[in-house]
């Protein structure tokens, strides 16, 4: 994903989770945090588009060749986007490296400070 969306969407987050941090809600924030994630997985699925760039990237990702090929042949991005496979490579912590940083960390972070 290119970097320049991660930085308006991280403007973005910063604003929303800065002015709703207020309201003592953390529920919101798991829900938005879990469907981001989702919209984002998706993203990176369509810029993906060839089947043979899937499966390179889904290799790369370290899902087991077998896998790769099952799911790197699919064109149901929205249905990929939730699927386990992309779940578990593509978690929290693949995006925590890419810089982008969870609401509900935010919202955490907010409320004790």
């Amino acid at each position: 994903m290119e970097l320049g969306s991660f930085v308006k969407n991280k403007r973005y987050l910063a604003g929303w989770y800065g002015y709703f941090a207020l309201a003592d809600t953390p529920t919101p924030f798991l829900r938005l945090d879990d469907s981001l994630r989702r919209r984002l997985r998706m993203c990176l699925w369509k810029q993906w588009k060839l089947p043979k760039i899937k499966l390179k990237r889904l290799i790369s990702l370290e899902v087991p060749k077998e896998k790769a090929y099952e799911w790197g042949n699919s064109r149901k991005k929205w249905r990929i986007s939730n699927s386990p496979v992309l779940n578990k490579t593509l978690n929290l912590k693949s995006w925590r490296n890419k810089k982008l940083k969870s609401l509900v960390y935010r919202y955490n972070h907010f409320r004790h400070t």
